[in-house]
């Protein structure tokens, strides 16, 4: 990695911060804990799971970018998310929009509202079905999907500018066979 949120580090640097410094005198690994490229200690407990606490690490970071820049266009992380499927689906249930984003009644209810107060949202009482409420986009937010569409092209930009294309194609393809490891798993503990 050539590019930390702090500036730039060489890759002498990085290597120093993610591999545990020798002992001079016989080339073996010092006690101290190695250091990520984002100057968190990797604490010795985590060494079992290098990939789990990078993935950790990883996803605070891109959280917290993604905090920063959605807050510019008043939203907080998850609405934008919500947002994209109505744009994209039209009016839906709410509990189709809790499967879709895979959230919990409360939070989606939580998030609705924050979205119906700002004036993003609507949302009604289903014509067929009374238990259900249907949730759809106003006029209001469709000016919010330019501002959304270019905040994603900020953090992915934040999150891989210093990747090649092929670097990129082989992250993604990673990520999705993290993602389809971790939901077998996800799926095989709640059985």
């Amino acid at each position: 990695m050539a590019l930390s949120l702090l500036g730039h580090i060489s890759r002498g640097e990085c290597k120093a911060m993610t591999h545990p410094p020798t002992d001079e005198a016989d080339g073996q690994a010092a006690d101290a804990a190695p250091v990520s490229a984002a100057t968190v200690p990797v604490p010795t407990s985590a060494h079992a799971g290098p990939i789990s606490h990078a993935i950790f690490r990883v996803a605070r970071l891109h959280r917290m970018i993604a905090g920063q820049l959605l807050r510019r266009v008043g939203l907080y992380p998850g609405q934008e998310l919500v947002m994209m499927q109505l744009w994209e689906r039209g009016p839906q249930r709410q509990t189709d929009l809790v499967r879709l984003i895979d959230s919990d009644a409360a939070t989606m209810t939580r998030t609705l509202q924050r979205l119906e107060n700002a004036g993003f949202v609507r949302r009604s009482p289903s014509p067929t079905d009374k238990r259900a409420v249907i949730v759809e986009p106003t006029a209001a937010s469709l000016a919010l999907r330019r501002e959304v569409e270019r905040t994603w092209s900020d953090l992915e930009a934040a999150a891989t500018g210093s990747l090649s294309a092929d670097e990129r194609i082989t992250a993604l393809d990673v990520l999705q066979r993290l993602e389809h490891s971790l939901a077998q798993s996800a799926t095989a503990l709640e059985e």
